[in-house]
C-alpha cells in the first residue's frame, strides 16, 4: 500500500511545464482556432499528467474525482449565467434593444472619444451592478456593436470595455470579489475599498490617458463618412424606439437591488421576448423561418402562435441573424446572436480547465509551489510581489478567480501579520492581481467567459486591457516605495 505524501517541488510544476508546452505548440499550430476544441484537449491531457503524478505520491482515484468534483462545483454558478447570458443575448438582439444601443451610441460617440467613453460607461455600470459579467453582456455588447461600426479595432474596444468593468467590479461594495478578498485576509470591506483608490485610481487615470492618445491617432474619417447609411440600415431593419431602453435599465436596477444575477438574467431574457413580440413581430417570423422545424405541432396550435413561439425560442437556445444590406453591419455580423448553444463552447473550456485545476489543487500540487514561493520572502516589496505572482499563477493553474483569491488569502494571511503588515495590503493585492488578470487568461473562466459575451479572442483584447495590465504592477511599485503601506499597531516590519 502506497503512503500518501506531499508532492516535491519538482513533481508539482510537471503538469504545469506539460500544460505550457502542448499549450505553445497546439496555438502555434491552431493559431486563433483553438479554443475551438484543441486547448479543451491540452487542459484534459494536462490534467491525466497531473493526475499520474498524484497517483505516484500515493493519491486514489476516489480522491482525485473528489478533488475533479469539487473544482467544477465552484464554477456551475459560472456555467449557469453563461448559459442565461447566451440567452439574454439572443432576445436582445430580436427585441432590438442591443441593435438601439448602438443606433443611439453611433450617434452621440465618435472614434476619438469613444474608447475612453466606453471605459467610462463600463466602470459607471460595474460599481452600480457590482459585476464586470453584468457589464460585459449588456453594455459591453452595444459598445462592441458601435465601435466596430466606427471602425476601431474590436481588441481595441474590448479592452477598454474590460478596463471599465473590471475598475468597477474592483471598487464596488456590491462585488463578490470586492467583499471576498476583505474576508480572506481579515479586514472590513470599506476599509478595503479605502485602502485599493492608493493603487486603482492611478491604474485607470493611466488607462484613460492612454485611450484618448490612441483615440487622437486612429483615424476612421471612412467610416464616419458611411455613418448615416449604417444608421439607415439600422432603422430599416428594427422598429428602433427609446422604449426598448426599459429592458436593460430593469435589469440593472434588479442587480442593484441586489437579485441574485440568475433571476436577474432571467427576467431579461423573458423581457426580451416580450418586447421582441411587441416592437419586432415581423423578425420573430424571420427567426422562426429560418429554423428548421417540421411543424406537426401546427395542427394543435395556431400556426401565428406556434412561428412567434419558436421565433422567440429560436432566439434563446440557437443562431439569429438579420440582413440589412449594409456591409459594415453584415460582413461584421454586428446584428447576430448565437443563444445558448453558443456558450457550449465556451462551458466545455471551464469544464476542461476546472479539471485539470481539481487534479492539481486535489492532490496539494498548487499549495506545495505557493509554500516554496512564501519561503523566498525577505522584504515588505517582496512579499507583495510574491502575492502578486501567486494569484496570477493560480488563475492561470486554478483557472478560476476565486480560487486565486482564497488560496493565496489563507496561505499569506498569517505571513502578513508576522511581518507586522495590516491585512488591508494583503486584501488590496489580492484584488490588484487575482481579480483583475482572471480576463487576461484564456482558459480561466473570465478570459473565456468574456471572449465569448464579446466575441474577442482574450489574445485579441489582451494588450489592450490597460488597466487590468496596469494593476498589479501598481501594485508592486507602492510596495517597494513603500507609499502608505499600512502597519499594524505596536509593529514594525
Amino acid at each position: 500500500m502506497t503512503t500518501k505524501r506531499e508532492p516535491t517541488l519538482l513533481e508539482s510544476f510537471i503538469p504545469i511545464i506539460f500544460l505550457i508546452l502542448i499549450l505553445v505548440i497546439n496555438v502555434g499550430i491552431f493559431g486563433s482556432s483553438a479554443l475551438d476544441g484543441s486547448n479543451q484537449i491540452v487542459l484534459i491531457l494536462s490534467a491525466g499528467v497531473a493526475a499520474i503524478v498524484a497517483f505516484r505520491i500515493g493519491y486514489k482515484w476516489e480522491e482525485i474525482q473528489s478533488g475533479i468534483v469539487k473544482s467544477i462545483s465552484s464554477a456551475m454558478a459560472s456555467i449557469l449565467i453563461l448559459l442565461l447570458i447566451g440567452a439574454l443575448a439572443g432576445t436582445w438582439m430580436l427585441s432590438g434593444v442591443v441593435p438601439a444601443m448602438i443606433y443611439y451610441g453611433l450617434q452621440i460617440l465618435n472614434p476619438t472619444i469613444f474608447l475612453v467613453a466606453a471605459c467610462i460607461v463600463c466602470s459607471i455600470v460595474s460599481v452600480a451592478t457590482g459585476s464586470s459579467w453584468t457589464t460585459a453582456a449588456t453594455v459591453g455588447i452595444a459598445l462592441i456593436g458601435i465601435g466596430q461600426a466606427l471602425g476601431i479595432s474590436e481588441g481595441l474596444v474590448a479592452g477598454a470595455i474590460l478596463s471599465g468593468a473590471y475598475f468597477g467590479d474592483k471598487m464596488s461594495p456590491l462585488s463578490d470579489t470586492t467583499n471576498l478578498a476583505p474576508a480572506m485576509a481579515g479586514t472590513d470591506l470599506f476599509t478595503h475599498i479605502r485602502y485599493m483608490t492608493i493603487t486603482t485610481v492611478p491604474s485607470i487615470i493611466l488607462a484613460l490617458l492612454i485611450f484618448l492618445i490612441i483615440g487622437f491617432t486612429n483615424s476612421s474619417e471612412g467610416v464616419i463618412e458611411g455613418k448615416g447609411a449604417i444608421l439607415s440600415a439600422i432603422d430599416g431593419t428594427f422598429n428602433i424606439t427609446g422604449w426598448l431602453f426599459i429592458v436593460p435599465v430593469v435589469v440593472v436596477v434588479l442587480i442593484v437591488k441586489k437579485m441574485p444575477a440568475l433571476p436577474a438574467l432571467l427576467i431579461g431574457t423573458i423581457l426580451g421576448a416580450i418586447f421582441a413580440l411587441i416592437f419586432q413581430p415581423d423578425l420573430v417570423l424571420q427567426a422562426a423561418g429560418s429554423a428548421s422545424f417540421d411543424g406537426k405541432l401546427y395542427g394543435y396550435f395556431p400556426e401565428a402562435f406556434s412561428k412567434y413561439f419558436i421565433g422567440s425560442m429560436q432566439a434563446m437556445f440557437g443562431d439569429i441573424s438579420f440582413t440589412t444590406g449594409n456591409q459594415v453591419l453584415d460582413d461584421q455580423g454586428l446584428l447576430s446572436a448565437s443563444g445558448m448553444s453558443g456558450m457550449l463552447g465556451t462551458i466545455w473550456l471551464i469544464l476542461s480547465a476546472m479539471i485539470f485545476g481539481g487534479v492539481m489543487e486535489g492532490a496539494g500540487m498548487l499549495k506545495r509551489i505557493a509554500s516554496a514561493i512564501i519561503s523566498k520572502v525577505k522584504s515588505t516589496g517582496s512579499l507583495i510581489s510574491s502575492t502578486v505572482g501567486t494569484c496570477i499563477f493560480f488563475n492561470a493553474t486554478a483557472s478560476d478567480q476565486y480560487l486565486a483569491i482564497v488560496v493565496p488569502g489563507r496561505m499569506y494571511a498569517d505571513t502578513y501579520r508576522e511581518k507586522g503588515l495590516a491585512p488591508e495590503n494583503l486584501s488590496r493585492s489580492l484584488e490588484d492581481s487575482g481579480t483583475v488578470t482572471s480576463v487576461l487568461i484564456p482558459w480561466n473562466t473570465c478570459g473565456a467567459y468574456h471572449a465569448s459575451v464579446l466575441g474577442v479572442s482574450t489574445g485579441t483584447y489582451l494588450p489592450y486591457c490597460f488597466f487590468n495590465i496596469i494593476s498589479p504592477f501598481m501594485t508592486i511599485l507602492v510596495a517597494y516605495t513603500g507609499y502608505k503601506i499600512k502597519k499594524i499597531a505596536g509593529k514594525s516590519e
